[in-house]
């Protein structure tokens, strides 16, 4: 298998776009080198079967999703934070289609569902202690319920966007964010 990396993430990236845009079905290793205008067969020199793809294609997507210093720049205020998630979401559209993509081919490879269960769980888990270790309102049982609420918003934003515009998204967030992460716990 090559090992150029930079080779690599290029086709992994051109692999998100045909996966958001064809789907899995539509996802194959010469549609991959017609994407990144590579020669046929490049992206079988790097990935050994299509199984193998999907798994990097999950690594990836985090790779681009991972907020960046200036997402997280400013006090920290949980509604400005998710504001700005819903901004990186809507730009990188396609990254987040394709994850959506890779859940619906999980539910149909296990081997893929093993690898997603894992890797989500790592990420829920580097949610909730980077919330609760940077001092915000609310306690872990809040921050697993906002990350599950928040996930269910940007699917319907993928999805179904007419179906928020009925209620305003910054309206949303701001009211997940008083009734799952009040500043003093409840009871």
């Amino acid at each position: 298998m090559r090992q150029n990396p930079e080779r690599r993430a290029a086709l992994l990236d051109a692999a998100i776009e045909v996966l958001a845009r064809e789907g899995s079905r539509g996802l194959t290793l010469r549609a991959v080198d017609a994407e990144a205008a590579v020669p046929t067969g490049t992206a079988s020199n790097y990935f050994a079967h299509r199984g193998q793809l999907l798994v990097q294609i999950l690594h990836r997507t985090r790779e681009r999703l991972a907020p960046k210093a200036e997402d997280l720049a400013g006090p920290l205020d949980t509604k400005v934070l998710l504001g700005r998630l819903m901004e990186r979401m809507r730009r990188e559209r396609s990254v987040h289609v394709a994850m959506l993509e890779l859940r619906l081919e999980a539910t149909r490879r296990p081997e893929i569902q093993e690898e997603m269960a894992r890797f989500q769980a790592l990420e829920l888990e580097a949610n909730v202690t980077w919330h609760l270790d940077a001092g915000l309102p609310g306690d872990r049982d809040g921050v697993v319920l906002l990350y599950f609420a928040m996930l269910g918003m940007i699917v319907d934003d993928l999805t179904v966007p007419a179906l928020l515009e009925a209620h305003p998204v910054d309206h949303l967030l701001e009211v997940m964010v008083e009734r799952l992460l009040p500043e003093r716990p409840t009871g």
